[in-house]
């Protein structure tokens, strides 16, 4: 009996001594990614085989030695494996994110989804998470520098407006360089719809923060599925979708205000009133005058006229005082505020998943005048109806309104004020605007008036709609139907009153353009997926219609009764209803086979017939054929001792992409409704050519993928050529036939280049991580061939200097070289024949002969980031930047031209030529002498920049501080856009091209732009 008491003793003893060296630990594993809860993980004691799993609510409690040295290790089958450290906490809450390495990593690609270690052709991801909850009008403003060999250049500052993509270089001279976008499946219209030179943009229908990941097709063998129109490129967009579990909300709200990155300095009053006496001066001198010196030269000199002008200008205000001193480069801004807000709700069941998503934008720009607004609700439904059977719906509806100015050519869009006089106030005495009629006047019509007495408004309703439907035939073989449309109705008014220039002759003028664009895709898809042994067979088969309807109405009227009355029914007199209705459609069939064998050789060959009603019956098809192979190194057998090796792959692939982006009808014999006396009648408008067949372009790619140090490094490198053949132009035609041009494919062109993308994982803990990355690309273009005969198309006019010449870049900058001023009279000079030849300068413009000046394309681009978390806190750095191209300033003539007009000048301007001897590079200012103003490499400056992206700041509470709240996650940060910019261009903004001279050709033109705005935000988001 003793005995058995004292083992009794004993073994309450050592229980309760090991009660006393235990204690518990709880807590919650959430998704880095959208912060729901995790049920499922597995929470392991670090060395033993003691753990749990987390519950439905992601909720675990486990109990652990005591003391502070033992750790959970938290693991999930697609997540990061996570190790965390107790120390003397009771809970431990964790995030897990999802395992992205090179081995695992889902890639959507046309027509389906491949992991990237198979893939064999190029594809750039950019991660949703990214592009969010920054304050760009459109997601392709948040894709810069994130993605190797894309440039995304806006065209200006202002908002809503066009944006030039171009993924390893231009590919056409006269058709589009757009990539095609693709939405969840369905083909959707990007093109400009704009009533006026400047472009808009219909991809700012879309709300980023709806978007789960980019991926952009590069190459031939990742693009030729969508054949005809892949030469550019293609964007996949896909939306975010629902998981089973709980519904899960999230709320995010954002305010912030934006400036302009850059101001410009130009001459306060006394030194603009110093600069135009003195070009009026030497003007008088010129003539063998002096009216300072010799006052009897006063009457009738230039001086005495351009201080009558100054009276003028000054209205009632007397410019000898300098009591006016309007800076009019302020008056060109306004104060832009920025607010956002974004609700999401998603969940579902087994059977059916959903995700919601709205969000309201409200944003001022920085031009006086210019704000943008969209309101936007998404609906992603996914719903299995059987074991076999399943079926989707997407649905997406927007609505943006764009509050406009006038475009970059126009002296009333808003950055032109800045060719005032400083001596002109904004207002006169009786606090009218100063204008250049009605009031006591200015030099120029200006903005400041247009904005009080004219409305520039476009309006857009939007509904993308796909629908799905997939028969599950057997284990490996899958049906599937799908159905969408988009349907963009654009509303753009414009009234301009009787106080308006282009309104005070006739009352006042009114427009409405109203454009409805229709697209829709019916499809069907077979697709195989078949592994036998170590052979893995994907195999898809399809066929679709796409049809586009666009139909346009223009009215426009003059002579309004009252200001208020804005509407065309008010107007009195009707000036013109032009509409048209223009159709296309495509049939398509295409098939794509995907071979693996054991697991490290790769092939694929796809092949896409498209026919196309842009073309005559006898062209009407085109085949676009792609074949790519991959070899993954790191899983041969010679390759296991190289342990620093976690990954290598070789690529190659080469295929062929078409290119379809032209006006319909082209054809066609076209002739025009025209009236001749008050009799109906036909004129000829366009000469036919059935020949015309697609632009197409072949493009090889070379490539490696590789990973080191267990994925802790990774990378890609790329060589590409692509030639493009069958450019399609404009071939003179004798005047005597009637017309001047037809359209023929007569043009060749090649863009060749590099490619090198960096991804570095510093250091990754529970509690630290530091990861740097950066991309890096190199592009050559090159004009090979253009009509028989013909070596060069341009410079078209007397302001810009692009051409198109055979051995160059598209768009070259083409004309004479500038060589400085004579230090002995101040006369501008040119080099004969260009600088590097060593030849003579002239005084003489026209003796100059034009050469070749620069590229107006970036040679290269890149981008590189840094992101880094410590616990709750986040750093996100983005660098992009771009170099070897160059910007020709065309307002340089203006106000850069030594007092060659009444245009207030900049600050450089005051280091002009004066006196014999003087060494400068600003010739003597002589009023309407045209010293030197000329357009020449004079305004042709490098345009080539670093600049600091964006830059987000974030914290997220931790769960034990918010679960009170009954809240799942809160995140509260930081954002920047455009917070530093360094280059040596001497303009507002080095990222500019003139909204008015946008075109393929006319490229790196600055003509009064916006420059892009330096955007502070903060924001709240909250999960619950």
């Amino acid at each position: 009996m003793r005995k058995i008491l004292l083992l009794v003793g004993l073994f309450m003893s050592l229980t309760l001594a090991t009660n006393a060296q235990e204690r518990t630990v709880s807590g919650k594993v959430t998704s880095a990614e959208d912060g729901t809860a995790l049920p499922g993980v597995n929470v392991v004691i670090k060395g033993t085989a003691v753990g749990t799993v987390t519950d439905a609510e992601g909720n675990y409690r486990l109990s652990v030695p005591s003391g502070g040295s033992a750790s959970l290790v938290f693991s999930f089958i697609g997540l990061n494996t996570t190790e965390v450290a107790i120390g003397e906490r009771a809970t431990v809450d964790v995030s897990l994110a999802l395992d992205v390495t090179q081995l695992n990593e889902v890639v959507v690609v046309g027509y389906g989804t491949q992991l990237k270690q198979d893939l064999t052709g190029n594809i750039a991801k950019v991660s949703g998470d990214a592009i969010q909850n920054l304050s760009v009008t459109t997601f392709e403003q948040a894709m810069q520098g994130r993605a190797a060999g894309v440039l995304v250049t806006q065209q200006n500052g202002k908002l809503g407006q066009g944006l030039n993509i171009r993924i390893r270089g231009s590919s056409s001279i006269s058709a589009g360089n757009e990539p095609l976008y693709v939405v969840d499946g369905m083909i959707i219209n990007n093109d400009n719809l704009s009533g006026t030179d400047a472009a808009t943009n219909a991809l700012a229908d879309l709300n980023s923060n709806d978007i789960a990941s980019l991926e952009i097709l590069k190459d031939a063998a990742a693009s030729a599925i969508y054949g005809a129109r892949a030469a550019n490129g293609v964007v996949l967009i896909t939306t975010k979708r629902g998981k089973a579990g709980k519904t899960n909300f999230t709320a995010n709200y954002q305010f912030g205000s934006s400036k302009p990155t850059r101001n410009r300095e130009f001459l306060n009053s006394a030194q603009y009133v110093e600069l135009m006496r003195e070009s009026a001066y030497n003007n008088d001198l010129a003539d063998g005058f002096d009216p300072i010196n010799n006052p009897a030269d006063y009457p009738d000199s230039w001086l005495e006229f351009w201080e009558g002008y100054m009276d003028y200008l000054g209205g009632h205000t007397d410019w000898r005082t300098l009591e006016t001193n309007t800076d009019w480069e302020k008056e060109a801004y306004q104060k832009a505020n920025f607010n956002s807000f974004d609700f999401t709700a998603s969940g579902g069941t087994d059977k059916t998943t959903f995700y919601f998503g709205g969000g309201l934008t409200d944003q001022d720009g920085i031009l006086i005048g210019n704000s943008f607004r969209r309101i936007s609700g998404r609906l992603n439904l996914d719903h299995k109806a059987t074991d076999k059977l399943s079926f989707g719906m997407n649905v997406n509806i927007a609505n943006t309104i764009n509050d406009r100015v006038t475009d970059d050519n126009e002296f009333s869009t808003p950055l032109q004020l800045v060719a005032q006089a400083p001596i002109t106030p904004v207002r006169d005495a009786e606090g009218r605007l100063y204008d250049n009629s009605l009031n006591p006047s200015m030099s120029y019509y200006p903005a400041t008036v247009e904005l009080e007495n004219a409305e520039f408004t476009t309006k857009v309703f939007r509904n993308i709609v796909a629908t799905n439907a997939t028969y599950k035939i057997s284990n490996d073989l899958r049906l599937i139907g799908e159905y969408g449309f988009d349907l963009l109705t654009q509303n753009e008014s414009r009234y301009q009153n009787e106080f308006t220039e282009v309104g005070r002759s006739v009352g006042g003028y009114g427009r409405s353009r109203w454009t409805q664009v229709f697209n829709s895709t019916a499809r069907a898809l077979l697709i195989l997926d078949k592994n036998i042994a170590k052979h893995s067979i994907n195999a898809t088969f399809g066929t679709e219609l796409l049809q586009k309807r666009i139909d346009f109405q223009d009215a426009q009227g003059q002579g309004f009764p009252i200001p208020n009355m804005k509407k065309l029914t008010s107007a009195a007199t009707p000036v013109s209803i032009p509409g048209t209705l223009n159709e296309e459609a495509y049939t398509s069939f295409y098939a794509r086979a995907n071979y693996k064998f054991n697991e490290k050789y790769l092939f694929s060959l796809s092949g896409r017939m498209d026919g196309s009603s842009k073309f005559s019956p006898d062209n009407r098809y085109g085949f676009f054929p792609a074949a790519s192979a991959g070899w993954i190194l790191s899983q041969e057998g010679f390759m296991s001792g190289v342990t620093p090796v976690s990954f290598l792959k070789l690529r190659a692939s080469y295929g062929l992409t078409g290119n379809a982006s032209i006006p319909d009808y082209r054809y066609l014999r076209l002739y025009n409704g025209i009236g001749y006396g008050g009799t109906p009648g036909l004129q000829p408008g366009q000469l036919e050519n059935p020949d015309l067949r697609w632009e197409k372009t072949a493009q090889l790619d070379i490539g490696f993928d590789f990973g080191f140090f267990n994925d802790k490094l990774t990378g890609e490198v790329d060589y590409y050529n692509k030639q493009t053949s069958d450019l399609l132009l404009d071939k003179p035609e004798p005047a005597t036939s009637g017309y001047t041009t037809v359209y023929e494919n007569i043009g060749e062109l090649e863009n060749k280049g590099f490619e090198l993308v960096l991804n570095y994982t510093i250091v990754k803990t529970s509690d630290l991580s530091i990861s740097i990355g950066g991309n890096y690309a190199a592009n050559r273009n090159k004009v090979l061939k253009l009509n028989e005969g013909q070596n060069q198309i341009g410079p078209t006019g007397s302001r810009f200097l692009n051409a198109v010449i055979v051995g160059q870049p598209i768009g070259v900058f083409y004309g004479r070289e500038y060589a400085g001023v004579d230090p002995a009279n101040g006369d501008a000079l040119w080099f004969v024949n260009g600088e590097n030849t060593g030849s003579a300068t002239t005084n003489n413009f026209n003796s100059a002969n034009p050469v070749v000046l620069g590229n107006p394309t970036p040679t290269s681009i890149y981008g590189f980031t840094t992101n880094a978390t410590f616990k709750g806190l986040e750093l996100s750095v983005l660098f992009q930047g771009v170099a070897g191209n160059k910007v020709f300033d065309g307002a340089g003539s203006f106000m850069s031209a030594n007092g060659r007009y009444e245009d207030n000048s900049t600050v450089d301007q005051l280091r002009r030529w004066q006196n014999p001897g003087d060494i400068t590079d600003v010739p003597q200012a002589r009023l309407y002498g045209n010293n030197g103003a000329q357009s020449s490499s004079r305004f042709l400056y490098d345009a080539s920049y670093l600049r600091l992206k964006t830059l987000t700041l974030a914290y997220n509470f931790p769960a034990s501080m918010i679960s009170r709240f009954k809240l799942s996650s809160a995140r509260l940060y930081v954002t920047g856009q455009n917070l530093l910019t360094i280059t040596d261009y001497k303009g507002w903004d080095p990222e500019v091209n003139s909204d008015a001279f946008a075109t393929n050709i006319d490229l790196g033109n600055d003509f009064y732009a916006a420059p892009q705005a330096k955007t502070i935000t903060v924001g709240v988001k909250v999960g619950f």
